[in-house]
């Protein structure tokens, strides 16, 4: 019959009060994110929690805060290595680390740090190339769980072959055990790789531009947006870049269809990295 609307189902009408619940009491922006993604993340925190339905779960994260910090490690993705993606650190050592070089100091800002894995990667690469001293590094993420793991440079120690493989695939210039010290089962990275690094709570979809940087390196977090967030985030690298600043993506992310693709030039495109460009006469609206 014609005009029948279709009933929504309750699971998706759960899900979606669930996250409006969480983003009221809390102030943590879930609305955006990728619907087919949050599903599967808050299945399984459903089960962590032993919650039978989403609307359970939300009767849980309201009513117990503590609860919220648990939620948040199924709701953000904190997996990756030092140097993922190799060719990417590879680029920016050989390619972009000549033109951060010509500015007297360097602001760099990694959106998603999760555990650290992509701040201690970069922190090692510029004190190769002689710019640790004049550069400080933003490390931001929606998890304070996962940014009081990324400060304290702790990683486990089985992941060691694996972090050394990318790194000299990488580029790098010694050994990277020059870097940490092994010790029960655990790397603690150098603490002076922290010396000019910040670490601080930013949510992409809800918070502002909080400085201007030369490089801004957000990895492997825009898959998990729906179009109107990448957008947003987009916006904000791009009022967040300097003229000529630099912007590097994960391996499955692009500027390209965002609203926001004219202010970018390809810089080295299979590596997915892009250049802010000049600022044109009157520079539209960047981030709602």
């Amino acid at each position: 019959m014609s005009g029948v609307r279709v009933p929504e189902p309750v699971e998706d009408i759960e899900l979606d009060l669930l996250v409006e619940a969480i983003w009221r009491r809390y102030q943590y922006d879930f609305r955006d994110y990728s619907r087919a993604s949050l599903h599967r993340r808050l299945e399984r925190a459903q089960g962590h929690f032993g919650c039978t339905s989403f609307s359970e779960l939300q009767h849980r994260v309201l009513r117990d805060p503590a609860s919220l910090n648990a939620l948040l490690g199924f709701l953000t993705i904190q997996v990756s290595d030092l140097f993922r993606d190799p060719e990417y650190f590879r680029m920016i050592r050989e390619q972009v680390v000549p033109h951060l070089r010509t500015w007297p100091s360097i602001k760099v800002w990694i959106a998603g740090c999760a555990n650290g894995e992509e701040f201690y990667s970069l922190a090692i690469l510029f004190r190769e190339e002689g710019l640790a001293e004049r550069t400080l590094f933003y490390c931001t993420d929606i998890n304070t769980a996962a940014l009081q793991k990324a400060e304290a440079g702790i990683f486990e120690i089985d992941r060691l072959p694996g972090f050394s493989r990318n790194y000299r695939e990488a580029g790098g210039r010694g050994s990277l055990s020059d870097y940490y010290t092994a010790a029960f089962g655990a790397a603690r990275f150098d603490p002076t790789l922290r010396k000019r690094a910040v670490f601080a709570d930013h949510n992409l979809a809800s918070d502002a531009v909080f400085s201007e940087v030369q490089l801004v390196s957000s990895r492997n977090v825009l898959i998990y947006f729906d179009r109107p967030l990448q957008d947003r985030a987009l916006g904000l690298f791009a009022q967040s870049l300097t003229q000529g600043g630099f912007l590097g993506l994960g391996s499955k992310e692009t500027i390209h269809f965002s609203r926001h693709a004219e202010l970018f030039s390809d810089f080295a495109p299979g590596e997915k990295i892009y250049r802010r460009n000049t600022l044109p006469a009157r520079e539209p609206a960047l981030a709602e």
